[in-house]
């Protein structure tokens, strides 16, 4: 028989990030019921585990995020997979989310909104950070725009001070055109941002609206006004590390290998929810669809909310949109479906239903066309 591996998770408990990450290994651990595990008590960017250089284990899964763990965990000569972008361990495997893709999402939420003005807020000692950011900058100016910046000075760094940064902050909020969207790299730089605008009397989202990324929900609640956030999909990334590292236990070779997950999509609270859109009309007939597109509405049910012609619509629609009034209630119930697939266990009939489609066969039918795999195996690949 197999010897059951011995796997220490050098992982942190302190973000919901982390935490996502070791619900995926741990769903994979209950599926496989392969591993002994150990999962120490740690902080992000902690010095190693006095335990690490004695242990006896068999491969390690890590968040290496300073050159001193990194040293740790290589003198263990064990299969080694980092779930970090700080990528201070060069040669081995890393499993991450993708931020091209993260960057995109948060561009196509604000820009959906009708904003014409975009701006990014991050902290440059992080390399998924300086990701997002680049990648977001090139989709505003793919766009026509321009995007201003705001790099904070890294949290970790020893002249960070955040009184000093939030007069920074304030200083670069108050030269900025408005109404615009804010980018924020994570969620506490968010928040961050929307303590600036409530000091500074700056009206969220009317004037100033702020996205974030990770989704922790105790932090997007307690924020002023609550914080709209991308959803990582951070089990499936944790899973994936965990297969992955089974893999190498048994022999695979898997050097530098890359894998990156997209997010699943954005949770819309209150720091997005505009409509900077000039044409009434257009804004009526959008915020409509967004309130009732899962509850089976048709172009007819908008039209009798908007004074305005079927054709008109269509017209005015597409232009400010670049779609028309029906695709937008279909792109919204894929979206709800989608989630309702990802994080949920109910029946492919009730999502059907939940995301506004009355027959569980144009469901499966729509959604293939959409996203190019049916329900059923979107499901199976987005959580194994």
């Amino acid at each position: 028989m197999r010897k059951r591996p011995a796997v220490a998770l050098l992982i942190e408990t302190s973000n919901a990030y982390a935490r996502g990450l070791l619900a995926g290994i741990i769903a994979w651990q209950r599926t496989h019921d392969a591993w002994s595990i150990y999962l120490p008590e740690q902080e992000r960017g902690a010095v190693p585990p006095q335990w690490l250089s004695r242990w006896k284990g068999d491969g390690i899964i890590a968040r290496i995020e300073t050159d001193e763990i990194a040293k740790a965990v290589r003198r263990c000569g064990v299969p080694v997979v980092d779930v970090s972008a700080a990528r201070r361990l060069k040669n081995i495997p890393w499993v991450e989310t993708d931020d091209q893709l993260i960057a995109a999402e948060a561009f196509r939420h604000l820009s959906d909104r009708g904003l014409k003005n975009f701006a990014f807020c991050g902290d440059p000692g992080f390399n998924w950070s300086v990701w997002r950011r680049d990648r977001f900058c090139r989709l505003v100016a793919d766009a026509g725009g321009e995007c201003h910046v705001h790099d904070s000075i890294p949290q970790f760094d020893h002249d960070f001070s955040w009184t000093r940064e939030q007069k920074r902050m304030t200083q670069w909020l108050r030269g900025l055109p408005r109404p615009i969207g804010i980018f924020a790299a994570y969620d506490i730089k968010a928040q961050q941002l929307l303590e600036v605008c409530r000091d500074e009397g700056i009206s969220v989202p009317e004037e100033v609206s702020v996205v974030g990324v990770d989704d922790d929900e105790l932090i997007c609640e307690l924020s002023h006004p609550p914080l709209s956030s991308i959803v990582p999909n951070t089990r499936r990334t944790g899973y994936e590390a965990a297969a992955l590292l089974d893999r190498m236990m048994t022999g695979e070779e898997c050097e530098e290998m890359m894998v990156l997950i997209p997010p699943l999509g954005v949770t819309t609270r209150q720091s997005t929810d505009v409509l900077a859109i000039e044409d009434p009309e257009v804004a009526s007939a959008l915020r409509f669809i967004r309130e009732h597109a899962c509850q089976g509405i048709d172009v007819a049910d908008v039209l009798r909310n908007v004074p305005l012609s079927r054709r008109m619509l269509e017209t005015r629609f597409a232009k400010i949109l670049g779609r028309t009034p029906h695709a937008e209630i279909a792109r919204l119930r894929i979206e709800r479906a989608k989630r309702l697939l990802t994080e949920t266990d109910l029946p492919l009939a009730e999502i059907a239903e939940l995301a506004g489609f009355q027959h569980n066969e144009y469901f499966s039918v729509a959604f293939k066309r959409e996203v190019g795999r049916t329900p059923s195996t979107f499901r199976r690949v987005s959580r194994r």
